[in-house]
């Protein structure tokens, strides 16, 4: 249910190696997180240049039925933000995985992301 090729956090994060910036990830929010979000309505996504540190809070989500911080899932400087969520945040819930993301991190330490969980772990976590 969730993409093999892609890393989780338990804040409901996916992490892709490698994003379209050299040594940088791309991050963005799982379908089972904008499912229970419902309709994203405004994306607050942190600038380029912003140093985000994992686990800490480095954005919001807007939605109709709440307002839902995203959490850095790696360490580093933001190199790049999906700019087409400005005029179209919807594309949060209609392609998460694709055209919905949200920044990209040059990751300061890239064995970060060897300690995010595995889609199998990320589902487990979920029926747990």
């Amino acid at each position: 249910m969730y993409p093999e090729n892609l890393k989780y956090t338990s804040e409901h994060e996916w992490v892709r190696t490698p994003g379209e910036a050299e040594g940088s990830v791309r991050v963005g929010i799982t379908d089972f997180a904008q499912d229970a979000l419902g309709d994203i309505v405004y994306a607050s996504l942190p600038q380029v240049g912003d140093q985000v540190t994992a686990g800490e809070t480095c954005g919001e989500l807007e939605s109709t039925k709440s307002v839902s911080d995203i959490y850095a899932p790696v360490t580093g400087e933001v190199v790049a933000t999906n700019a087409a969520l400005d005029s179209t945040p919807e594309l949060v819930n209609s392609d998460p995985y694709e055209a919905g993301w949200l920044f990209e991190v040059a990751v300061a330490d890239a064995s970060q992301v060897d300690g995010l969980m595995d889609a199998a772990a990320y589902q487990a976590g979920l029926d747990g």
